[in-house]
């Protein structure tokens, strides 16, 4: 099922391996590695569809807090304050959010987070952005608030059905997400059509209103130092999501995609098999290139480096 995607070299020594299974096409290129045919959660990469099902119910949100509803934030300031201006506007607090308490992303912002006595809470977690964009799309529609992340309530039913018209299939499988929120399984195929028809819907459209607000507003989507703002920031109409369990997905706005599983769940290779990918479909990565790579450190400095182990593409 899954195939070596990435090296971690040690000096000259190749010490371990990642593997994983990956799609990547244009409109003349197609490759794949391992079975991206199989059914996988996309995990937080289903943000940016789940808030296109939310458009589609009449949700009214542009913008930064629409990039806020696609996102998993790390919890700076900027994006807890966002997370109650959605709210406010659904005319509900911080209560109502029913995904898990949580600490900000990455070990510093801990470290800051409880030297200020703050405690884990639901609207730091990387999530909370969904869950207000959630509830205000409940309202908006006179649906129930209380049970909003029971898979069959119309908001989720929504969701679904936008999740299997993007990625052109049947959702394959159904679970709980990290947040307590559904996560409706597709292939990697269908996750990377989604993003490729994303990033390359027409103006005017609710799916442009969610790629342009993602790769205008990136930092919203991510955060400080997160490598799915990098590449949103870099890269001209970019519409990047990263996932839990090693997965990522990236569409282009002339309809190219990148979908990717890290058999292991580990981040450290996603960012570097994602660029490799990119640069094998001909796309400019020059902005990118610190993502191309990860440093190996011994004794606190670079001795090696983890490295894609992609095959090369054939023209379709």
């Amino acid at each position: 099922m899954h195939e070596v995607v990435a090296e971690v070299w040690r000096g000259d020594f190749l010490e371990s391996v990642h593997h994983g299974t990956l799609v990547a096409f244009n409109d003349s290129t197609k490759f794949e590695v391992g079975r991206p045919d199989l059914v996988t959660f996309p995990r937080s990469s289903n943000k940016p569809l789940q808030a296109l099902a939310m458009l589609r119910s009449g949700l009214e949100l542009d913008g930064e807090l629409l990039a806020l509803a696609c996102a998993s934030h790390s919890g700076e300031d900027f994006h807890v304050e966002g997370v109650h201006r959605i709210l406010a506007m659904a005319g509900l607090d911080e209560s109502a959010l029913q995904c898990t308490a949580d600490l900000p992303l990455g070990e510093e912002a801990q470290k800051r987070h409880l030297a200020l006595g703050r405690a884990a809470e639901p609207k730091y977690m990387n999530c909370s952005g969904k869950h207000a964009a959630m509830l205000l799309t409940c309202v908006k529609n006179g649906w129930s608030t209380e049970d909003y992340l029971n898979p069959e309530h119309p908001l989720q039913q929504a969701a679904k059905q936008t999740i299997e018209d993007l990625a052109g299939e049947p959702v394959g499988a159904l679970g709980v997400d990290g947040c307590g929120a559904p996560i409706f399984g597709i292939s990697l195929n269908g996750l990377a059509r989604a993003f490729g028809k994303l990033a390359s819907a027409r103006p005017g459209t609710l799916e442009h209103r969610v790629a342009t607000a993602m790769n205008t507003y990136p930092e919203w989507v991510g955060g400080t130092g997160r490598d799915v703002t990098t590449l949103m920031r870099a890269i001209p109409g970019a519409v990047a999501k990263d996932g839990a369990e090693g997965v990522y997905a990236i569409g282009l706005p002339d309809g190219s995609a990148v979908a990717l599983k890290i058999a292991d769940g580990s981040t450290r290779a996603r960012a570097v098999v994602v660029v490799e990918a990119l640069r094998l479909l001909g796309a400019d990565v020059e902005g990118v290139l610190e993502l191309a790579t990860v440093p190996v450190l011994g004794h606190g400095r670079t001795v090696g480096a983890v490295r894609p182990a992609l095959p090369l593409p054939v023209a379709c």
